[in-house]
């Protein structure tokens, strides 16, 4: 019977098989889909999470890969409102990175074969998770496993959380994007761009390889869309040409939910499992490695102390509970910054945005951004 089992190989579940296999625990990872994805999806990595992957030993090798990005702006109607500098919100990393999802889910799996050689095991669908007196339980397509302990890191369509019968309620308004990857071979600026134009919000972040993500608000979920509309949208609101289109864009909608509980017995709860954060921001993966770095301890006591199990696993919950509540209201502002604005409302939301970007707010605000009190 393992110590631990992880039901969920991505960004998130993987990065906490490591760091409790760093710990010394018995660790094995259940992942369902029988190849990795190779979708770009979320790239952002705060100063929080790369002191998290040094202590794994990931960091450097993933610092050698991404881009870093030291400062950001703010546009409207061709001029810039303002501009943030990551450099002083994190003395350690200061600044974000980035990196396609694939790259890094690619360094987390090498580190925890390292680490537990063969016990990440792709194509294994769990069909259901039963909690008991002396372990918990799995159906797997793979046949029956036990476990010390189950920890959900299935997503947001969460298997284990609804088998654990843990309630999901939405939070906020959902909102709707496309998205798309686009060359930016002669540009050296490594800065994040933020149009709040009067049509909705642009984002523009640098990737590695002369590539550049670009994310577009739209009226609806425009699943039919193509890297064409996206690079016409983002001309017609921004006056950019973006460069030859590297890869399909996608449409997708923002939706921030909260699970009613992170723990239920021996069955924990992690990243996007617990809670749906809005991608815009960049908060969703790293807030499911926080919740990570603050499980180990916790897991760690309650497996070798169970009378006290429901204690720790409880503050476990309310902390990262209400990390996820802090991080869901920060994204809500920044959905809410983007919308269409017109007249007196993108009068008072460029004078906002002006007074954010500089002393004293400016320093808060890059801190917010760089996921420093989450």
């Amino acid at each position: 019977m393992r110590d631990v089992v992880i039901v969920g190989g991505g960004p998130v579940g993987t990065m906490l098989a490591c760091v409790l296999a760093v710990g010394g625990l018995d660790v094995e990872v259940l992942e369902q889909r029988e190849t990795p994805s190779l979708r770009s999806r979320a790239i952002g990595i705060h100063p929080p999470s790369l002191a998290a992957l040094a202590q794994i030993g990931v960091a450097d090798a993933l610092l050698e890969r991404a881009v870093r990005i030291r400062a950001g702006e703010v546009r409207c109607d061709g001029r810039r409102l303002g501009a943030l500098s990551f450099e002083r919100a994190a003395p350690e990393y200061p600044f974000v990175v980035a990196l396609p999802q694939y790259e890094t889910e690619a360094l987390l799996r090498a580190r925890f074969e390292q680490l537990r050689p063969g016990r990440y095991r792709s194509g294994v669908t769990v069909t259901g998770v039963r909690d008991g007196d002396d372990a918990a339980r799995l159906a797997t397509t793979a046949g029956p496993i036990e476990a010390r302990s189950v920890i959900g890191a299935d997503g947001a369509r969460s298997r284990v959380r609804e088998q654990a019968g843990i309630g999901w309620r939405e939070l906020g308004r959902r909102e709707t994007y496309l998205m798309g990857d686009f060359a930016d071979p002669g540009s050296s600026d490594a800065s994040a761009v933020l149009y709040f134009e009067r049509g909705g919000v642009v984002e523009s972040f640098p990737l590695p390889g002369g590539r550049r993500r670009w994310v577009a608000m739209t009226d609806f979920l425009a699943a039919d869309a193509d890297s064409a509309d996206l690079a016409a949208l983002i001309h017609h609101r921004t006056g950019v040409n973006v460069g030859e289109t590297l890869g399909a864009a996608s449409a997708f909608a923002a939706q921030q939910r909260l699970a009613g509980s992170m723990h239920s017995g021996r069955i924990v709860l992690v990243g996007d499992a617990a809670h749906q954060i809005s991608p815009i921001g960049g908060q969703g993966m790293n807030l499911g490695w926080l919740d990570a770095v603050a499980l180990a301890p916790a897991l760690q006591r309650a497996l070798l102390e169970p009378r006290v199990a429901a204690s720790v696993l409880g503050v476990y919950d309310r902390t990262r509970r209400n990390a996820a509540r802090r991080a869901a209201l920060q994204a809500g502002f920044n959905m809410e910054m983007g919308r269409p604005a017109h007249g007196l409302r993108l009068g008072a939301r460029n004078a906002l945005v002006r007074s954010l970007t500089l002393p004293p707010a400016n320093e808060l605000v890059a801190r917010a951004f760089t996921m420093r009190w989450l």
